[in-house]
């Protein structure tokens, strides 16, 4: 159920143009302060998560793992993205309420 939520806000996010996907396009917007939540799959690498980990901790970004790579890419309607970036402030702070186990009203 939560699953289904977070995927349907990031594919919103996604349709609304809010999203960065991919390692080097996230990194670049995460260096620019674009990125307000980062994303990353469960199943990524460990140098991955670390690396985002690091970068999210220098630029004060929150980051949660999530889903697998296959859930992620498909919730954005693209291939074998492991990384995204939400660039919403409103729709990175719905997804990361519902991640901490915060209920949507709607």
């Amino acid at each position: 159920m939560i699953n289904n939520k977070i995927l349907g806000l990031m594919g919103l996010s996604a349709r609304a143009g809010k999203v960065c996907f991919g390692t080097d396009s996230t990194i670049e917007n995460l260096e620019k302060g674009k990125v307000k939540l980062v994303i990353v799959a469960k199943d990524s690498s460990e140098r991955t998560k670390k690396n985002f980990l690091r970068l999210c901790e220098k630029y004060n970004v929150h980051i949660i793992e999530f889903g697998t790579i296959d859930d992620i890419s498909k919730s954005i309607g693209k291939q074998n993205k492991a990384v995204i970036g939400i660039k919403d402030i409103n729709l990175g702070a719905e997804i990361e309420k519902i991640y901490n186990g915060g209920e949507v009203i709607g």
